[in-house]
């Protein structure tokens, strides 16, 4: 069976950093290309980062840019999020996602991933 489990969201203050980890289960990440996505209170699950199976990343929401970066390692089969300076705005379910065969990343729609992890939640307050 194929899952992405997340894990590594919690409670942070403003500024403070957390990594969240996607653990591939039942498969390998090799020739995968995954996604984060975020999705606040109230609103609908957006794109965040995504890194390609070929290691290029793209940054969907331009909010993270210079404070989320993305990672992986092969021999753990486990992508990373390094979430830093954190703010309130950055609240929400944060989710992995799976697409096998795009040597690039692909458009941010949730359509273009067919594996997704059930979510972690980040909570950013003072």
């Amino acid at each position: 069976q194929l899952e992405l489990v997340e894990s590594g969201g919690g409670s942070v203050q403003p500024g403070g950093s957390l990594r969240l980890a996607c653990a591939f289960s039942g498969f390998t990440l090799d020739g995968y290309t995954t996604g984060w996505f975020r999705q606040a209170p109230g609103k609908r699950r957006e794109g965040v980062l995504c890194i390609s199976s070929s290691g290029d990343i793209t940054v969907y929401d331009d909010s993270v840019k210079g404070r989320f970066t993305v990672s992986r390692d092969h021999a753990k089969d486990t992508v990373y999020l390094q979430m830093n300076s954190l703010k309130p705005e950055d609240t929400g379910d944060y989710y992995c996602a799976a697409t096998f065969g795009n040597s690039m990343c692909p458009a941010p729609g949730i359509g273009e991933y067919n594996v997704w992890g059930l979510g972690t939640r980040v909570t950013v307050s003072s």
